[in-house]
């Protein structure tokens, strides 16, 4: 509840109460000591509950007397200290500590309820005399050791069932541990292969990475062709296809291909490595809509306090006899069952279940307060390379004339943007070598900036670039101005080819629109958000992406870095709540301007960084899924704060006695334990319902 606290090995924290989670996640799948001692506590004070609650109910309700009214209060002594003194003892020192720090919490609670239930009845045993007769029923002075002993049990059992559901929080990171391989084969100088641990690889080392295997660190195919099941990172059961100088990441699975990769990252440089400190981190963060509970917190347990003693106070004056037995009784019942451990888990245990299940569907999260602010925005801000398009440029036309052979002329073209470092170009020589063309060594290669480039071939002269770079070599580039419009209009970048003095043809390059871009966007206006783009490429082809995807509620072209970190500060200014989607170093200050940063992980650190939200496949249906998520953590949080002030704000006048002069309703302190228990119960499970919330 409390992640600022930090402290050397287990404990309590110093605010709450409540055990400390290990900073650093582990593949120790063990229960945490405290969950093994209360486990131990609860089931000794369980067995010496049973013939404790046998003894006193059976001789109250049922007028069963198993022992006689001199020896009843001894043995319910006998059977109630190990309880209190020694199973309760933890609470007595959490609630001695909040005392003493001014930080009162639910063990406060505890402990003064058991504590004067325990210690007013031992008085009545050790020594009856010293109560007046107002105090005695039947001539003997009542005992209360069955509220002080049954309560320990009850609250007991409700803290092994909140450690139990708080430790499958913790599955998610494990599960994220688990999908690294403990070892790599790794491929020697002398080209003998061998089994090594993963943790003793370094950058550069060549790996081979057989059918079925877990990749085992991030790095670059160099040899074979496979396809890889990156469900990890994306949260959908696709593979994707990989070859020579595609990348790859450890713990993604190796399909029925074989592949040879080098290590780029490896320990904590990892995505997975990160993906875990990042869950991790999320996981002890806080949305603020945890300080309403705090602030509640704050004032609660002191007004708790005050009301238990204005109803000891009134059952004492005007309460049935006898009077201070119904008194201590009623004020007990009212510091047990409104102990607030439900309203403080509300977020804690949302956020944990959240973050675990956003990892698992490419959703990594860095701070809660990303999720509250992603739920209440209104207006979604994308870049258009990388989200709307795949970011992958491909060669989408061919055109000749002259008669010149296609694939020759493509082989030409492709030798000389060989040497070019053009986006562009990367895809017209990818589309070459696809074709099995060979590409002859380029002479001459020259840049001609803005305009294109041109190098010799085999001693042929190519000249490649737009209309002014035709204009420039005196070719007339007229007879395809009608196809180069075409594919512009089409939303595809054209360049135009000179061979030999002669126009030769053209080349047209697409960055293709992903295939989900649609029926994301619509997923993303129904859930009632405005969608705009802000691009660097020019009006033309951003007009036809939009148009492409169905359309879009602005576009904004022509943009550099800090154009879009100025449009996302007006549109903050208009009022709008504005979350930014972007890939790219140019994205990062409006990343950084809008409510909510939302990076897509094929990008670059800087981008992730300037982010709130990672998105682990870079696509708008990602950011359906984060959108969903937000919103199922928020409704399930306010869920929770619900339950927990229902509880109390029935629970609490109940206990205090408010039904009696109505209905002769009493609540005794046990009906009271289990009624706290039930609703730090209540809140975790409502919690854990997350993990199966429909992320779309």
């Amino acid at each position: 509840m409390h992640p600022e606290i930090r402290r050397e090995g287990p404990g309590t924290c110093p605010i709450c109460g409540m055990a400390l989670e290990p900073e650093e996640p582990s593949l120790d799948d063990a229960p945490n000591p405290e969950l093994i001692d209360f486990t131990r506590r609860f089931w000794v004070s369980a067995v010496l509950a049973v013939p404790l609650l046998i003894v006193t109910m059976g001789s109250e309700l049922l007028g069963l007397h198993l022992v006689s009214a001199n020896v009843s209060p001894w043995l319910q002594l006998a059977l109630t200290a190990p309880i209190v003194l020694w199973a309760g003892w933890p609470f007595f020192v959490r609630g001695w500590t909040s005392i003493v720090t001014h930080k009162l919490n639910m063990f406060t609670l505890i402990a003064i309820g058991v504590g004067a239930a325990f210690l007013y009845s031992l008085v009545a045993t050790l020594a009856p005399g010293l109560f007046p007769s107002a105090f005695r029923m039947h001539g003997m002075v009542p005992v209360y050791y069955e509220a002080a002993g049954v309560v320990v049990a009850l609250v007991l059992l409700g803290q092994v069932l909140e450690l139990r559901a708080r430790a499958a929080t913790g599955k998610a990171i494990r599960a994220l541990l688990n999908l690294a391989p403990k070892t790599a084969r790794r491929i020697n100088d002398d080209g003998s292969e061998g089994d090594i641990p993963v943790s003793e690889l370094v950058v550069g080392d060549r790996l081979r990475v057989r059918p079925g295997e877990a990749i085992p660190v991030d790095g670059i195919v160099t040899e074979g062709r496979s396809s890889v099941d990156e469900s990890m990172l994306t949260g959908e059961p696709l593979t994707i296809a990989k070859q020579a100088d595609d990348t790859v990441t450890g713990g993604t699975v190796n399909g029925t291909g074989s592949l040879v990769m080098e290590a780029q990252a490896v320990g904590a440089d990892t995505m997975l490595a990160r993906i875990v400190r990042m869950v991790a981190e999320a996981q002890r963060s806080r949305a603020p809509i945890q300080a309403v509970a705090d602030r509640i917190s704050g004032w609660f347990v002191p007004l708790v306090i005050g009301i238990a003693l204005l109803s000891f106070a009134v059952w004492s004056l005007v309460g049935p006899e006898p009077r201070t037995g119904h008194a201590l009784l009623n004020a007990i019942a009212v510091l047990i069952i409104a102990c607030p451990c439900a309203l403080g888990l509300a977020t804690p245990m949302s956020i944990m279940v959240a973050t675990g299940r956003g990892a698992h569907a490419g959703v990594l999260i860095k701070h809660a307060e990303a999720l509250q602010a992603f739920e209440k925005v209104d207006t979604l801000v994308i870049d258009k390379t990388g989200t709307l398009t795949e970011g992958k440029p491909k060669l989408v036309g061919i055109e000749t004339i002259g008669g010149m052979d296609e694939n020759e002329f493509l082989a030409l073209v492709a030798a000389v943007e060989a040497r070019s470092e053009h986006p562009l170009a990367h895809a017209i020589v990818t589309a070459a070598r696809e074709r099995g063309l060979e590409l002859r060594e380029p002479d001459d290669f020259v840049v001609q900036v803005g305009l294109g480039v041109s190098a010799k071939v085999s001693g042929r002269m190519v000249v490649i670039g737009n209309a002014a770079q035709m204009q420039r070599v005196d070719v007339d580039a007229d007879p395809l101005a009608a196809a180069a419009e075409s594919k512009r209009r089409e939303g595809a970048g054209v360049m135009l080819v000179e061979i030999d003095g002669k126009l030769a043809g053209l080349v047209a390059v697409a960055d293709p629109i992903r295939d989900n871009a649609r029926t994301s966007i619509e997923a993303l206006r129904k859930q009632g958000l405005r969608v705009i783009m802000l691009t660097g490429d020019n009006p033309t082809t951003a007009q036809v992406v939009a148009d492409a995807v169905g359309g879009l509620d602005g576009v904004h072209a022509e943009l550099k870095p800090q154009d879009k970190a100025r449009v996302v500060g007006e549109l903050k200014a208009s009022g709008a709540k504005v979350a930014m989607a972007g890939d790219g170093i140019n994205d990062a200050p409006a990343l950084a301007a809008a409510d909510v940063g939302l990076a897509m992980g094929t990008g670059t650190d800087v981008a992730i960084e300037s982010a709130g939200i990672t998105l682990t496949k870079g696509d708008l249906a990602a950011v359906v899924r984060a959108r969903a998520l937000a919103k199922a953590t928020m409704r399930n949080i306010r869920q929770n704060l619900f339950f927990s002030f229902l509880f109390n704000g029935i629970g609490v006048p109940v206990a205090a006695g408010v039904l009696y002069p109505v209905s002769g309703i009493l609540m005794s302190p046990m009906f009271a334990g289990m009624a706290m228990a039930l609703s730090s119960f209540t809140v975790v499970m409502n919690a854990l319902r997350l993990n199966r919330a429909e992320l779309r």
